[in-house]
């Protein structure tokens, strides 16, 4: 299942990326999200892997974020693995001009086992879960770009 979602800021690229290139920040964009713990590799760079749990209704989902593409600020691109379901997300990050930042993310995902099932049944969700993060961290980014 394959989908794009996109996003414009009335923020400067320069502080979209520093926003968004941020573990602490994180919470504050992705409410669901309980922690985010460093594996292995070099913290926030290509090749590194990170341990995130989220709540999700009533069960926690683990996932494990390895960071493929970190060219920022143009792209930033990750492997995302559940029990069950495999996603690819690249993000792409453009400036429109000096005060606003079109946010393009690209989602690819694989699922196996009782998963197949589930995207068979909920695939609209995943891209309106996705659409809502890009939404979230607009109004963070947004308040926040004067600091």
């Amino acid at each position: 299942m394959k989908y794009s979602n996109e996003v414009i800021l009335q923020v400067p690229l320069d502080k979209v990326v520093k926003l968004f290139d941020s573990e602490e920040n994180m919470f504050k964009w992705q409410p669901e999200l309980i922690s985010f713990e460093h594996i292995s590799g070099d913290k926030g760079e290509v090749g590194a892997k990170s341990r995130l749990l989220y709540k999700m209704g009533k069960r926690e989902v683990e996932m494990i974020e390895t960071i493929t593409v970190k060219n920022l600020p143009k792209e930033f691109s990750g492997t995302y693995e559940a029990k069950g379901v495999w996603n690819e997300m690249k993000n792409y990050f453009e400036a429109i001009d000096a005060q606003s930042t079109r946010w393009v993310s690209e989602s690819d995902f694989k699922f196996s086992g009782f998963m197949k099932v589930m995207a068979f049944f909920m695939g609209n969700s995943f891209k309106k879960q996705s659409q809502q993060y890009l939404d979230n961290f607009k109004v963070f980014a947004e308040s926040n770009s004067a600091s």
